[in-house]
């Protein structure tokens, strides 16, 4: 696993080197007399993990993760009494979710960063390129906050984008001239202001496969640019270069009692995930490790443990307004077949910071599902627009004049292919373009955020081809999905269920190998009469596809199926499993 995900990074890091308000839903109509376009109604998630029946909260404690699914490499900034958050979205769109917060428990979503194709162009990107890694901070000597990212897309490279206010959206993309990856600012007392990153060793100074090296430039806050000449290497490798450590990123610099402090992701994205951290008396370095590094890992524990919580890492730090610390940071929880179908999502932990260096509470031990509240703090999960968690259910009928932040698209504004209505139902206009393509594709997702769930859907559909098709995509990436749709084939119509890969060799997929689409199974419907469309994932990672025409008795088609596919163990890449809503005029899964 770790030499999967440690490969992509460095294959990604070559491309660049060389290279709760919501959102209104479509305004302008479309066709609804177009019997090409499908309507969605009355969809449902619904999510039953055991380690949340096995764990019930009592009145003083919440769950951590705080956000499920895919929500990774969280940054967290707070200016007086609001937190702000933000994750990766890679190749999702709208890109970045930005979250708020005034008590660190419970979070709503208020947008996303990156919400125009003027400030993002995966138009043409693989599901795992994209946005990498965003850090927000925010510059109390000019009352700015900041977004500075990796977009491995469009030739932007590293880019930043600023605004007064995180609740009335962010300004146009500044692009920056420096390579590497994972940037983050860092605003001094004095008004001067640095940008530290990723990056590769000097030419020719690579000693072995994933040897990276933290980078410092100093940032005109003027200009918004790095100063030509002023760039310098803090840390070689990582804590100890004789160990050969690797892939040391996701950097952000912190100053308190007059010391620098440097804290950075060690040991790849996978199962040697780590933070670790370096102090200085300049922002310039030299930057000593901390004679207890790392200060957060779960990679010492058995694999074989209840209610595991692995891969933690990639943190950033915000004082509380307790002033007491916090960390979010990613990690994952993999299913019982030891799968990441879910993604890496955003976990917190109280830090003390009455020593020297930070030490995360229970950073260090196998992680829990539960945190005790903070003083004072109510836990509102689901209410009141707050974000939920636990084994909760979501529903939407596609009735609210805003579409819900959750629902995202690929490599396009979800409006250029979505219509809502007040009476009821989402109509999707359906691309040329099917879901295998490095391209806008129309369909509307939703992350998954159990490994146990039911998920519904009613549509009304008739198709007029055999090119048409329209129904549920369990998504991975453009090469790893299920299909799971009504389509026609003479004068008959047909609900199909297709499973599309790429071939592998020596049993893992590799990349420009053949992507390979397998028809599972296949049953005449009637389509006089809407559909309930139903996907089922168990404990076994095993999915089942079923459907109703009454809308209460359901009928399989194909058996139930891995879900080996929608990991990143078999798929590689950063993102979670995705459940989308799709239509194509573009299908070639024929009954």
């Amino acid at each position: 696993m770790k030499l999967k995900f440690n490969g992509l990074r460095l294959f990604l890091a070559a491309i660049l080197t060389v290279c709760s308000v919501a959102v209104p839903a479509q305004k302008k109509k479309l066709k609804q007399a177009d019997s090409n376009m499908p309507v969605f109604t009355q969809f449902s998630y619904k999510g039953n993990d055991a380690v949340y029946n096995d764990n019930p909260l009592k009145d003083n404690e919440f769950y951590n993760p705080i956000l499920q699914g895919c929500y990774p490499d969280p940054s967290i900034v707070r200016r007086g009494d609001d937190y702000f958050l933000v994750n990766s979205s890679f190749s999702m769109f709208p890109g970045v979710p930005v979250f708020h917060s005034t008590d660190l428990v419970n979070w709503k979503q208020i947008g996303h960063v990156l919400d125009r194709p003027s400030q993002l162009k995966v138009e043409k990107s693989g599901v795992s390129a994209g946005i990498y890694a965003p850090s927000i901070k925010y510059n109390k000597n000019n009352e700015t906050f900041y977004m500075i990212t990796t977009q491995i897309a469009g030739g932007i490279g590293n880019m930043v984008v600023k605004t007064k206010d995180p609740f009335k959206g962010w300004g146009e993309v500044i692009k920056l001239k420096f390579d590497g990856i994972d940037p983050s600012l860092f605003f001094d007392d004095d008004g001067k202001a640095y940008v530290v990153h990723n990056d590769a060793p000097d030419k020719g100074k690579e000693l072995y496969s994933g040897h990276r090296v933290i980078k410092l430039w100093e940032y005109d806050v003027e200009k918004d640019e790095v100063i030509a000449g002023s760039d310098k290497i803090l840390v070689d490798g990582g804590v100890d270069i004789a160990e050969k450590p690797i892939w040391i990123e996701g950097p952000h610099i912190y100053k308190r009692n007059g010391k620098y402090y440097l804290m950075c992701a060690e040991g790849g994205t996978g199962d040697w995930h780590s933070e670790v951290i370096f102090m200085s008396d300049s922002p310039k370095g030299p930057f000593v490790p901390a004679p207890s590094n790392p200060i957060l890992t779960q990679r010492h524990f058995p694999k074989d443990r209840k209610g595991k919580i692995d891969w933690t890492g990639h943190a950033d730090l915000v004082e509380g307004k307790d002033g007491k610390y916090y960390a979010v940071f990613l990690g994952i929880r993999p299913n019982a077949q030891d799968r990441v179908n879910t993604g890496r999502e955003t976990f917190i932990l109280p830090v003390d910071w009455s020593g020297t260096y930070p030490v995360f509470e229970n950073g260090l031990v196998p992680m829990k599902a539960k945190l005790k509240l903070p003083e004072g703090v109510t836990n509102q999960t689901g209410q009141n627009g707050f974000f939920p968690n636990g084994n909760f259910t979501f529903t939407d009928n596609f009735t609210a004049p805003a579409l819900d932040y959750r629902w995202i698209a690929m490599r396009g504004p979800r409006e250029n292919f979505i219509s809502t209505s007040a009476k009821g139902g989402l109509t999707i206009k359906p691309f040329a373009e099917n879901i295998k393509a490095l391209a806008p594709v129309s369909a509307l997702f939703h992350r998954q955020q159990h490994s146990v769930f039911v998920a519904e859907v009613t549509m009304q559909y008739v198709p007029k081809s055999g090119n048409d098709l329209a129904g549920i995509t369990c998504y991975q990436g453009e090469a790893f999905n299920y299909v799971f749709g009504v389509t026609k084939k003479d004068n008959d119509y047909y609900l199909v269920l297709a499973r599309t890969e790429r071939k592998r060799q020596a049993g893992l997929p590799r990349p420009n190998t053949p992507v390979i689409t397998t028809l599972i199974g296949s049953v005449k419907v009637d389509v006089k009469n809407p559909v309930r469309l139903q996907v089922i994932a168990n404990q076994q990672d095993e999915y089942s596809f079923n459907y109703s025409i009454d809308g209460t008795h359901f009928k399989n088609v194909g058996g139930a199926v891995s879900g080996d596919i929608l990991s990143t163990n078999v798929a590689g890449g950063f993102t979670g499993a995705l459940i989308g809503l799709y239509a194509t005029s573009g299908n070639d899964i024929l009954p």
